[in-house]
C-alpha cells in the first residue's frame, strides 16, 4: 500500500474536540494534510471519528510503536505511553525511516498536539 510522504501524528486528551486537532495541526505547519497517525486506542475518540467523517484518513498506531525518541520529552506523555511526545511518536511510527520536520506543537486550548514527519512512501 503506498502511503503519503507527510503525515501528522497527534496526541489529544479526552476533552479534545476537532477545532482542537486542528488548531494543533495548522500550528504544527500541517494544516494542509489529511493524513493523520494516532494511538490505535484514540482512534474511536470523538474528535478523530468527526475528522474522519470529514474526509480525514487516520492510521492506528500500536502502543508497542510508540517507543521511540522524541524531540519533545512530556513527563504526561511517558508516564500514559512510554514516550516523549505521542504526536511526535506517531508520525515517526507512520512511515518508515520518516523524520520529523520540527517538534510537536500544542493547541491553543492545551487539549491536542500534532507534530508532522516525511520520509519516502513505502
Amino acid at each position: 500500500m503506498e502511503r503519503d510522504p507527510m503525515i501528522a501524528g497527534i496526541g489529544l486528551r479526552e476533552a479534545a474536540t476537532p477545532a482542537s486537532v486542528l488548531d494543533a495541526l495548522a500550528r504544527a505547519g500541517g494544516a494542509a494534510l489529511r493524513h493523520l497517525a494516532v494511538p490505535a486506542p484514540k482512534v474511536r475518540h470523538p474528535a478523530i471519528a468527526s475528522l474522519t467523517r470529514l474526509g480525514y484518513t487516520v492510521t492506528p498506531i500500536p502502543p508497542e510503536a510508540l517507543d521511540r525518541p522524541t524531540l519533545t520529552d512530556s513527563r504526561h506523555a511517558r508516564a500514559a505511553f512510554g514516550t516523549g511526545s505521542v504526536a511526535e511518536a506517531c508520525a515517526l511510527a507512520a512511515i518508515p525511516g520518516a523524520r520529523l520536520l520540527g517538534p510537536r506543537a500544542v493547541s491553543a486550548d492545551r487539549l491536542a498536539t500534532a507534530a508532522i514527519a516525511t520520509g519516502d512512501p513505502e
